[in-house]
């Protein structure tokens, strides 16, 4: 059966290359990288050297990298790290469109004594900015914004909010985790403070994930033990992994204008078609500002699920929105933030391309996609044409 992955907003394959570069370091070099002997120190100065590259994907000096586990421990770190540090500050501003790590966590924290605001977004996915600016007060702690959101890859005017965030003198948190590797991100001249990313959405295992920390942001440890990551997260480290963030990262950095060429055109082949020869379906988000790899698109009066499933009976793997979320009956939280109505919102699919997909697969869906549509449509009560089969009362 054909494997045709468009799911890559939910998860990457780990490149051959990262995967070859992690080998040596289950086996060989297996030393504790804390310990004092000279085995020890070579795997360190290898831990370095993947610190290095995980910093040149950003622009950032390695001091100001701490590895994590995950985008979601980064988020965490962040937001929870941040307030530790001003606990005389108890108000947070962050979106309805965020990911779970981030939108789960502040309507937790808002249970706990903090006040929230989250900002809303138009019918394209779009932040308002002069909200955000109102939103603002004497004791925001923290502003949390995603840089592109997971499900309809819609991007956020991040630099002209951090100016606004800045000249207020608040940290700034940036969930960078969909556009790290598909969008040139340069701490050196950016407004962000910290930063999030998550390996493997970039093409590095599940596991690994990274925090950025601009020097002089006040930022208590999210967890507390030993002395890794310069005092700011305990734990050891997990070497082969941060090998694999490091060298995903390397590879990323020279993707980048693949990505925003090749694969962007190969997104737009795909949704330019459905949007043109398939009825009832429509764009979710803004048809420019969103990653290039992300098309999200609804088919109007279908359930998303039965699409996915007859999809991967023929190969065809995508998803219905994050995968975070994807196992709740409930509808995108994203999708109804934009006031998407009902019937669009549970029809949605989230196609996610990557640097691996070719041409000859977005043609093999192009040829599937419409006899699925068309199927699934006659057993539906709207039938064809999106009207209601059902007789009308008399």
């Amino acid at each position: 059966m054909n494997n045709i992955y468009m799911d890559n907003n939910a998860t990457t394959m780990a490149a051959p290359e990262v995967v070859q570069e992690m080998m040596p370091f289950f086996a060989d070099y297996y030393a504790n990288p804390s310990s004092m002997h000279f085995f020890a120190g070579e795997v360190g100065k290898k831990v370095d050297s993947a610190r290095q590259k995980i910093a040149a994907l950003i622009n950032a000096d390695p001091v100001e990298i701490i590895i994590t586990s995950c985008g979601t421990e980064s988020d965490n770190t962040a937001i929870r790290g941040v307030l530790e540090a001003n606990p005389d500050k108890k108000h947070i501003v962050t979106t309805r469109v965020e990911h779970p790590a981030v939108l789960n966590l502040c309507r937790y924290l808002s249970k706990r004594g903090y006040a929230v605001t989250e900002l809303s977004v138009n019918h394209e996915g779009l932040l308002d900015v002069n909200e955000l600016r109102n939103s603002l007060r004497d004791d925001t702690a923290i502003v949390s914004i995603m840089y592109a959101n997971n499900e309809t890859g819609v991007i956020f005017p991040v630099e002209e909010i951090g100016k606004i965030v800045k000249e207020r003198g608040i940290p700034f948190h940036v969930d960078a985790v969909q556009a790290a590797g598909k969008i040139p991100l340069n701490m050196k001249t950016s407004a962000i403070d910290l930063l999030s990313i998550s390996g493997h959405k970039l093409h590095a295992p599940k596991g690994i994930g990274m925090l950025y920390v601009r020097r002089g942001i006040k930022l208590r440890p999210f967890i507390i033990g030993g002395h890794q990551e310069f005092g700011r997260r305990a734990g050891t480290e997990n070497v082969p992994y941060i090998i694999g963030l490091g060298k995903a990262c390397e590879l990323a950095s020279q993707g980048m204008k693949e990505e925003n060429g090749r694969v962007r055109k190969l997104r737009d082949k795909l949704e330019n078609f459905i949007l043109d020869n398939i009825k009832h379906t429509n764009r979710n988000g803004h048809p420019v500002m969103r990653l290039p790899n992300t098309s999200n698109v609804s088919f109007r009066h279908i359930e998303g699920e039965a699409i996915l499933l007859s999809m991967s009976y023929l190969g065809i793997s995508a998803s219905s929105g994050s995968a975070c979320t994807s196992g709740s009956l409930l509808p995108s939280h994203v999708l109804h933030a934009m006031g998407v109505p009902f019937d669009t919102v549970h029809g949605s699919i989230r196609f996610s391309l990557s640097r691996y997909n070719t041409e000859d697969e977005i043609n093999y869906i192009i040829e599937k996609l419409p006899a699925v549509i068309n199927r699934l449509r006659e057993l539906s009560p709207f039938g064809k044409d999106g009207r209601s089969s059902a007789p009308s009362a008399s």
